[in-house]
């Protein structure tokens, strides 16, 4: 098929977008490092980092090699997948590993330039951190449709001619998703393992026991800890973010091939519009970047303001961009599918504000958190955990009316649930996802800049740079703690639109598959018809998918346990990884003479080792366990089954993603809000209390509960790639 000259505003704009991350990197690596101390402590974060990423990448490595065998295996010779699919999931992994290690690297030159600045003034800090925080979000944009890009021209090519080619194309596109999802859960459990295990350590020992403050150089797992806001919240995040942009737009590109199949030049135009709405996000997300600006002496809520200001003018213009890209693209109910887009966007605008509220100690909820610190950790801990699961009812309120009006408006308000009113409403969904995250490039830089500035923090600290210092690299930390659980708030939100589009997904590659194997069907009518001429009610009807099959429902309670069993495994890894940080930080103040005093030197390395160490044993199994259970319940429970699973994992998985990360966001900004010198301030015992809440809240918001979204896609990504398996075995 003739590729229309639009198109090209894809590749182009990832190249603006990774155009832009490079100027702002150079732009960073121009400012002052600051003293010969801040200098030591930034470099050993950095080797730190960059040592723990490259043991990382090795065993990641390991799995993705085996797993690209068997792909192989089953394409070529069961002939059960399209052969592209082991080289579009390793350029998938290739490419998420990628977004993570460039912005980490990042991460690590920016944050004793942020601490610098922050000796000056309060914008200048600022300033440094959004901008190489940019870096990360331009670069996971620029990478992401760069790869849609690149695959989407090869398989055209090849495919030219074919009757099903652009279904065949968006399926086989999919698969580098799941790369994109292996690699984002490895990062994301690894290094949330590490990062978290290292703050427990560091937080239990040194300011519970040895009443020293945060990030005293005093404290042997303090660089640990550094580091661990590098692998953790930025490498691991940047990878997640970047399977999520590429799920949401390749998930609505599969659905508008199938929605607009029967009008050859119109489903060309459904593939390409999610690329072009996320292409024009690009370019409203660099001007966004450039609105985030503070004065000096500015509280909370300006700062959140001056965020937010860069954030609402993207997402408003890229509102508007809609309704133009869908008119001059001509598809039939652009206005009702433009809207749908609209749909996402205040979804995502809803989740963000919702977010704010439970986790900002400018409001309430966490307000009454420190206040709670005055009784004991057992009352911080109990209004935390109430905090968080009462944070859950706007966010899936919100998630459920996007997805009926995103349907509705898509479909034309046709209540018929006829096979074209389903696809062309699924499609909405899809594309509201996009909506949603169509301008990623400045909500990751919103959420890549809070490790930056809690680095920062840590730098100054451990420089001695003076009270003033600390007291803005603390503001811009505590702005970091509530921006980084709004990121996760859109990611977690985005995730459930993107999974349910998937759903659908996953039928078109089960028809697929069977016609690959020539396998028919019977309609609603009795008749026998091929698996590619089948409509979703038939396809419905023929593997009894309904709530009274009982391999739905046990797929859907397997789902649901998918969940809490992955959060399980990973809470429990932290806590023994820092059960080990504790013993060791402990056996230092012991053995090693003047520590505390200041005239000894702690074993920095030692603690690196141990986070290192257990992260990359710990991760295996949880990880692997993600992609093992779809396989295992579509051979078991066959295909039903495997829709139930998707359905249980997604709602539950949603609502405890949302509870975990508001949750211990709240827990570390009642923190904060004590330090600020609120209800007895440091060393209190309300303080005391709420570090305690902190550490707890810590696996909660930086392990368990972001990895929960990468979760339900991931099974939803194998399912589509092993449903040749599953049809196998009908």
């Amino acid at each position: 098929m003739n590729i229309p000259l639009v198109f090209w505003l894809v590749p182009i704009a990832s190249v603006c977008a990774l155009g832009m991350a490079w100027f702002f990197f150079k732009q960073m690596m121009k400012e002052d490092e600051g003293t010969p101390r801040m200098k030591e402590i930034a470099e050993y974060v950095r080797r730190g980092a960059m040592a723990y990423l490259k043991q990382q990448y090795r065993v990641v490595l390991i799995v993705f090699i085996v797993l690209a065998i068997i792909f192989a295996f089953m394409a070529y010779v069961l002939h059960w997948q399209n052969p592209w699919v082991p080289f579009a999931f390793l350029t998938g992994g290739f490419f998420s590993g990628l977004a993570g290690f460039f912005g980490m690297k990042t991460a690590t030159y920016a944050s004793a330039r942020t601490a610098n600045a922050a000796r000056q003034s309060m914008d200048g800090g600022l300033k440094i951190a959004f901008r190489s925080g940019a870096v990360m979000g331009l670069t996971v944009v620029g990478l992401g449709l760069l790869d849609i890009a690149i695959w989407f021209l090869v398989l055209n090519y090849f495919y030219q001619g074919d009757s099903m080619a652009l279904i065949t194309i968006t399926t086989t596109m999919l698969t580098f998703g799941m790369g994109a999802s292996t690699q984002a859960l490895f990062a994301r459990v690894g290094g949330g393992i590490y990062t978290k295990a290292a703050d427990v350590g560091a937080d239990i020992v040194g300011k519970v026991e040895a009443d020293i403050p945060e990030d005293d150089p005093r404290n042997p797992a303090t660089i640990a800890d550094n580091v661990g806001d590098n692998v953790g919240d930025v490498a691991g995040m940047g990878a997640d973010l970047y399977e999520s942009y590429c799920g949401s737009i390749l998930s609505t590109a599969a659905l508008g091939a199938v929605a607009f199949a029967m009008v050859p030049d119109m489903q060309l135009r459904a593939v390409i519009a999610p690329m072009l709405i996320a292409s024009v996000g690009v370019f409203l997300s660099i001007l966004g970047i450039y609105l985030v600006r503070t004065k000096e002496g500015a509280t909370m809520k300006n700062l959140l303001h001056s965020l937010s200001l860069g954030t609402n003018v993207s997402a408003v213009l890229i509102a508007v961009a809609t309704f133009i890209i869908l008119y001059l693209l001509e598809i039939d109910n652009w206005l009702g599918l433009s809207l749908s887009v609209i749909s996402g966007l205040l979804a995502g605008v809803i989740i963000g504000q919702a977010t704010e509220y439970y986790t900002s100690h400018s409001y309430k909820p966490t307000q009454k958190i420190s206040e709670a610190g005055l009784t004991g950790s057992a009352t911080v801990i109990i209004k935390g955990i109430g905090t968080g699961m009462i944070s859950t009812c706007i966010p899936v309120l919100t998630i459920g009316v996007a997805i009926i009006l995103s349907y509705l408006c898509a479909n034309g308000f046709d209540l018929s649930m006829s096979s074209s009113s389903l696809s062309h409403g699924l499609y909405g969904i899809g594309i509201a996802a996009v909506g949603m995250l169509s301008t990623l490039g400045i909500t990751l830089a919103t959420d890549a800049y809070g490790p930056i500035a809690d680095n920062a923090g840590g730098n100054a600290e451990m420089s001695e740079l003076g009270e003033e210092v600390r007291h803005r690299t603390d503001a811009l930390d505590a702005l970091g703690n509530t921006t980084a659980a709004t990121g996760k708030g859109f990611a977690i939100g985005s995730a459930a639109l993107t999974a349910l589009a998937l759903l659908a997904s996953y039928i078109e590659e089960v028809k697929i598959a069977m016609e690959r194997s020539h396998i028919e069907l019977t309609n609603l009518k009795g008749e026998i018809i091929s698996a590619a001429n089948a409509t979703i009610p038939d396809f419905m009807n023929f593997f009894q998918v309904n709530l009274m099959n009982p391999r739905v429902l046990v797929g859907a309670f397997i789902g649901a346990m998918a969940a809490f069993l992955f959060c399980g495994l990973t809470m429990e890894a932290v806590g023994r990884a820092a059960q080990k940080m504790v013993e060791e930080v402990r056996r230092q103040f012991k053995e090693i003479a003047g520590i505390l005093e200041g005239t000894g030197t702690p074993d920095y390395k030692r603690c690196v080792e141990i986070s290192t160490r257990a992260a990359q044993h710990e991760m295996i199994f949880p990880s692997l366990l993600a992609i093992a259970i779809p396989i295992v319940v579509g051979l078991l429970l066959g295909v039903a089954g495997v829709l139930g699973l998707l359905v249980g994992g997604l709602s539950c998985g949603f609502t405890l993603a949302v509870f975990m990360a508001n949750a211990g966001g709240a827990w570390d900004n009642a923190k904060k809000m004590v330090e600020e010198g609120n209800f007895g301030g440091k060393g209190s015992f309300a303080h005391k209390a709420t570090i305690v809440g902190d550490t707890v809240g810590d696996p909660f918001k930086d392990t368990s509960g972001p990895s929960l979204n990468i979760l339900i896609k991931l099974m939803s990504m194998v399912s589509i790639v092993m449903a040749g398996l599953t049809v196998a075995f009908i």
